[in-house]
């Protein structure tokens, strides 16, 4: 409050504009033979400032980088960065990718809490902001992502990076206007997401057709379950044949040899012909017993064994089946 010298004490507001303290005055009698006097001084409690000045002095920010130093901390993380991302995806098989999710998305979450703690060069700092946002909404949904590969509901390379699409262009936006600012190494993605799709072979389609299917019995394959599969049968150590069988389908694998089988079966969603493998929902299954093929002659009969296998669960079914760790999975 002002302290007003006079005769009796009149109440004045204090005014703020723009940051700027403005004083204000009231006309009060004149004692007599003296001149209208105000003192005061404008503050919480009116205490004067120790050093004697009117606003309270502000810290000085961290000096900026200089462009050279700057791209310095740039350069010595955009390796380790761009190698994450380049090696996520080209992993092949789902726990290579579940290893490089979460190495990916460690290397840009230390990098984006390394890079926001220094202080670029004015002429960069919102291209700065921006790029290190992006880095932290990438990391942030690769861990996402992380648990999505664990959980088997994305299981290639090309399924996580449709999945991080906005994520990822919004990354690779904001490096290529960093470093278009300044030539500054910020670029770090070279790798393009693509759309999401859900592809599917014919029913009955050869993925893989041995020279084998030439001998007199059949294997009829049921797929009563809700999503595709593709079914591999091996003898010994080599692969027989693959099939590809549609959801609610059913085929008859005509020609196998005599011998004894172990069979693989994979279901998922969206069948990748490159990777050979579905992107999404992907399980991995074996029967636990072999299958065994057997041509009976006599001298007025031929006997073969045809065998029928169901991939979904049935009353009175006698092949159990147990999971598989998908690297031990026939490719």
């Amino acid at each position: 409050m002002w302290q007003v010298a006079a005769p009796r004490l009149i109440s004045c507001v204090l005014a703020l504009a723009t940051l700027t303290l403005g004083a204000c005055s009231s006309t009060v009698p004149t004692p007599e033979g003296g001149e209208p006097k105000v003192s005061g001084v404008a503050g919480g409690n009116g205490a004067a400032p120790a050093d004697g000045g009117g606003t309270a002095a502000s810290s000085p920010s961290p000096s900026a980088l200089t462009p050279e130093a700057y791209k310095a901390e740039l350069d010595s993380r955009h390796k380790s960065m761009a190698g994450a991302i380049s090696a996520m995806a080209g992993a092949r098989g789902v726990k290579a990718l579940d290893q490089r999710v979460t190495r990916a998305e460690q290397a840009l979450s230390g990098a984006a809490d390394a890079l926001a703690a220094l202080t670029p060069p004015d002429t960069v700092r919102a291209q700065h902001e921006a790029y290190v946002t992006s880095l932290r909404d990438f990391a942030t949904g690769l861990g996402t992502t992380e648990g999505k590969v664990g959980g088997r509901n994305l299981c290639t390379s090309a399924a996580v990076l449709s999945d991080l699409d906005d994520k990822l262009a919004a990354l690779d936006e904001a490096g290529e206007a960093l470093q278009s600012a300044g030539d500054y190494p910020a670029d770090v993605v070279d790798v393009k997401a693509g759309r999401k799709q859900t592809r599917r072979l014919s029913n009955g389609s050869f993925i893989r057709k041995g020279t084998t299917l030439n001998g007199r019995s059949s294997l009829e394959i049921d797929n009563g379950a809700t999503r595709d599969a593709v079914v591999t049968v091996m003898r010994g150590g080599s692969k027989a044949f693959s099939i590809y069988v549609r959801k609610k389908a059913k085929f008859k694998v005509r020609g196998v040899r005599d011998g004894n089988y172990k069979i693989y079966f994979t279901h998922g969603v969206d069948w990748d012909g490159k990777s050979k493998a579905f992107s999404r929902e992907c399980s991995f299954e074996r029967f636990q017993k072999t299958v065994k093929f057997k041509t009976t002659f006599t001298a007025t009969q031929i006997r073969w064994h045809d065998w029928r296998l169901t991939l979904h669960a049935i009353s009175g079914g006698n092949a159990p089946t147990s999971t598989v760790d998908p690297d031990d999975f026939p490719g």
